[in-house]
C-alpha cells in the first residue's frame, strides 16, 4: 500500500522520480527480509497484482535506462513487471507474454531503426491474433509515428507513452472496467486527427522542392578565400584509458537531471521551488559515486579518432588516404535539405562543409569513435542484481555523461591539432575549469561534431563506413548491431567538420527524387533506403 501510495503521488507530480526508484529500492529490501514469509502465505493463496506488463527494449537496440525506470515506476503501483532487457526480437517477446498471460506489453527504443522493427512487432502481433494493448516508448519514438505507421499494424490497442510518469495512468485506463472504453475512444480520435494531418501534408511535405532546386539553393561558399587548417596529424590516433578524473570536468551536468525527468540547466535547476531540493539531493548521490568510479577506476574510456584529406562530389564526401588525392578509402553520404517555405533559405547538407572536388583544394575530414565499455553496464548490474535500481539507474547515466565528456575532450584535443582550437584561450590534455567546460558545453568553438543517426545526418547504417574507416571494432571493441546501434550504449560516435561556418542543423522531410538519388549513391535498393530514412520521407511509400 505503501508503495501505491508513492505511485499516486508520482503520477501527481507530488513526488518526482528519484524519490520514488528509492522508495522502490526501500520497498525491495524489505520484501528480500520478509520473503520466507510471503512464500509460507502464498500457499494460502495468490498475491493480487494490478496486472502483468511484458516489456524489453526491440531487437537491435541496446539503451535501457528509460525502460528501467518504467519498470520501476510500475513495480512500485503494483504491476508484475517482466523486464526481458535489451536487443529482444519479435518471437521472445510475444511467448514471454504469452507465457505469462501479459495484460499489457511494452516496447522501448531509442534508435530510429527502433521505429521499423516496432511495426514488425505490431504486425506480427496482428498475425497471431492478439488483442493485448501495446505500449510504445523510447527516445526515438512519438505520438505522430505510432499513429501514422505502428497503430495501423495492429487492431489492437496501440499507445505512445511520452515518459514514465504517464504509464501508469495509461495501464490503469487500460485495464479499468469503468475507463477503458472512453480511453480507447479518445486515443483513436487523437490518432486519427495525427493522420489525417499527416495526409493533408501539414507535417511540412507540401513545402519539400525538387532536389535540384534545393541544390540551387545551397549556402554560397568562396572556396578560394575559404580558411581550411591542416592537421598536424593525420590518419587514426588511438587514445586508451583516458583519465576519468581529467574528464570528470569535461562532464556536461544538465542531463543528468533530465535522464530522471528532472527538467533545467545545471547548476540553476538546484534554484528550481519544486525540483531543486531533490536535484540537490541526486547530484549529491552523484558526485558520491562518481568519486567511487574515478578512485577504483570502474570504468574505461577509449577512443579512436582521425582526419583524413577529403573533398566532396555533390553531396559524398570522398575520403582519401593522402594529400595526392588518387586513392579513395571512404566515401561518406549525406542529405540536402529540401523544403523551401521562404525566398533567400538555404538548404543546407553536411558536405556544404568540404571542399568540393573541382574547387583544387585539399581539404579535411574526420571521424571517432569512443566507449565506456562493458564495464558500465557490468557495475551497474551490481546494484540492480540487489535489488539497488536507483544506484544502478545512476550508474549508467555517469556511464553516458563519461562517454560525452570524452568526445569533447577528443573533439577539444583534434582542434588544436588543427591550430585554430588553440586560438579558444585553453589546450586539451588538462582538466578544464568551469568557464571552460560552459565555454565547450555551449559550443562556442569552430566545427560541429554530427552523429549518424541524428537530426541533420539521420542515416544510421552510415557508422558502417565509419566503423571500418577508424578500425573501431579492433581499436575500441565497440561494435555495431544489426539496426547500427553502437554496444555498449555508453559509446559515441561522429565526424569533424571545421568550416568556419558549420552549423548543425534538421534534415526535415525529403522528397523521393533525393531518396532514389541516396539509393543510387550507396549502391543499395530504394526500399533499403526508405527503410533507414523513413522518419523524413515526405511521401507515402508504395
Amino acid at each position: 500500500d505503501g508503495m501505491k501510495e508513492v505511485g499516486v503521488l508520482f503520477g501527481s507530480g507530488k513526488m518526482f522520480l528519484p524519490q520514488v526508484v528509492k522508495s522502490a529500492r526501500v520497498m525491495k529490501k524489505a520484501v528480500a527480509y520478509l520473503q520466507p514469509f510471503m512464500e509460507a502465505e502464498e500457499k494460502h493463496g495468490d498475491e493480487a497484482s494490478a496486472g502483468t506488463f511484458v516489456i524489453g527494449t526491440v531487437k537491435g537496440d541496446v539503451h535501457d535506462i528509460g525502460k528501467n525506470i518504467v519498470g520501476v515506476v510500475l513495480g512500485c503501483n503494483g504491476y508484475k513487471v517482466i523486464d526481458l532487457g535489451v536487443m529482444v526480437d519479435c518471437d521472445t517477446i510475444l511467448k514471454t507474454a504469452a507465457e505469462h498471460g501479459a495484460d499489457i506489453i511494452g516496447l522501448s527504443g531509442l534508435i530510429t531503426p527502433s521505429l521499423d522493427e516496432m511495426i514488425f512487432n505490431a504486425k506480427e502481433m496482428q498475425r497471431r491474433g492478439l488483442k493485448t494493448p501495446l505500449l510504445i516508448g523510447g527516445a526515438t519514438t512519438s505520438k505522430a509515428h505510432t499513429a501514422i505507421k505502428i497503430a495501423p499494424a495492429y487492431e489492437g490497442v496501440t499507445c505512445h507513452v511520452l515518459d514514465a510518469s504517464l504509464v501508469v495512468g495509461v495501464c490503469n485506463d487500460l485495464l479499468s472496467e469503468n475507463r477503458r472504453d472512453d480511453f480507447i475512444q479518445e486515443l483513436e480520435a487523437d490518432h486519427e486527427r495525427l493522420r489525417e494531418k499527416f495526409a493533408s501534408g501539414q507535417d511540412g511535405r507540401k513545402d519539400i522542392v525538387p532536389i535540384d532546386k534545393a541544390r540551387a539553393a545551397s549556402p554560397v561558399c568562396d572556396w578560394e578565400t575559404t580558411d581550411i587548417r591542416k592537421p598536424d596529424i593525420l590518419g587514426l590516433q588511438h587514445y586508451e584509458d583516458i583519465p576519468l578524473d581529467m574528464l570528470a570536468s569535461y562532464i556536461d551536468w544538465s542531463p543528468f537531471f533530465w535522464a530522471w525527468q528532472l527538467h533545467g540547466i545545471y547548476p540553476t535547476i538546484f534554484n528550481k521551488p519544486e525540483e531543486g531540493k531533490e536535484a540537490k539531493k541526486l547530484f549529491a548521490d552523484g558526485q558520491e559515486l562518481l568519486e567511487d568510479i574515478i578512485i577504483n577506476k570502474r570504468f574505461r574510456s577509449r577512443a579512436v579518432a582521425g582526419y583524413w584529406p577529403a573533398n566532396t562530389v555533390g553531396e559524398d564526401v570522398e575520403v582519401y588516404d593522402d594529400e595526392k588525392r588518387s586513392n579513395t578509402i571512404a566515401r561518406f553520404h549525406f542529405l540536402r535539405q529540401q523544403r523551401l517555405k521562404r525566398e533567400g533559405q538555404v538548404c543546407r547538407s553536411l558536405s556544404d562543409n568540404i571542399a568540393p572536388k573541382n574547387s583544387d583544394r585539399i581539404d579535411y575530414f574526420g571521424g571517432f569513435a569512443l566507449t565506456l565499455g562493458r564495464e558500465v553496464d557490468d557495475y551497474a548490474a551490481t546494484f540492480r542484481d540487489s535489488g539497488d535500481d536507483y544506484t544502478a539507474i545512476i550508474v549508467q547515466a555517469l556511464g553516458d555523461r563519461f562517454a560525452e565528456a570524452t568526445a569533447e575532450y577528443i573533439h577539444k584535443t583534434v582542434r588544436d591539432q588543427c591550430s585554430f582550437g588553440k586560438e579558444e584561450g585553453f589546450t586539451s590534455g588538462t582538466s578544464v575549469d568551469e568557464e571552460q567546460a560552459n565555454f565547450l558545453i555551449k559550443e562556442k568553438y569552430r566545427g560541429i561534431r554530427p552523429a549518424a543517426g541524428y537530426p541533420s545526418c539521420p542515416d544510421h547504417s552510415e557508422k558502417a563506413t565509419l566503423w571500418k574507416l577508424l578500425d573501431a571494432e579492433s581499436k575500441i571493441g565497440a561494435t555495431l548491431t544489426t539496426s547500427y546501434a553502437m554496444s555498449p550504449p555508453s559509446s559515441v560516435s561522429g565526424y569533424y567538420l571545421n568550416h568556419p561556418d558549420a552549423k548543425y542543423f534538421n534534415l526535415g522531410m525529403i522528397g523521393k527524387d533525393q531518396v532514389s538519388d541516396y539509393a543510387q549513391r550507396k549502391g543499395i535498393t530504394l526500399v533499403e533506403a526508405e527503410k533507414w530514412l523513413r522518419p523524413h520521407l515526405g511521401y507515402d511509400e508504395q
